[in-house]
């Protein structure tokens, strides 16, 4: 069985509030799956801390609600 995986977009939620598309790319069901047991993810060498997802049906795809990760 193919698994054809499910478009996902990523988007930050930066300082002010503001939310900003930052990806979108399918993803396997097993990275899918994975989002059970992480909490940051890696985008262009930068990371960001899961806050929240949703699966919107009428565009059939996962959006994902993120913020950077600052390392200072």
């Amino acid at each position: 069985m193919m698994d054809n995986g499910i478009a996902v977009i990523v988007y930050e939620k930066d300082a002010d509030g503001e939310l900003n598309r930052i990806d979108e790319r399918i993803w396997t069901t097993a990275m899918i799956t994975s989002l059970e047991h992480i909490n940051f993810i890696t985008i262009g060498n930068q990371e960001f801390k899961t806050l929240e997802g949703r699966l919107n049906l009428d565009s059939g795809k996962l959006e994902i609600l993120v913020v950077a990760v600052r390392n200072e």
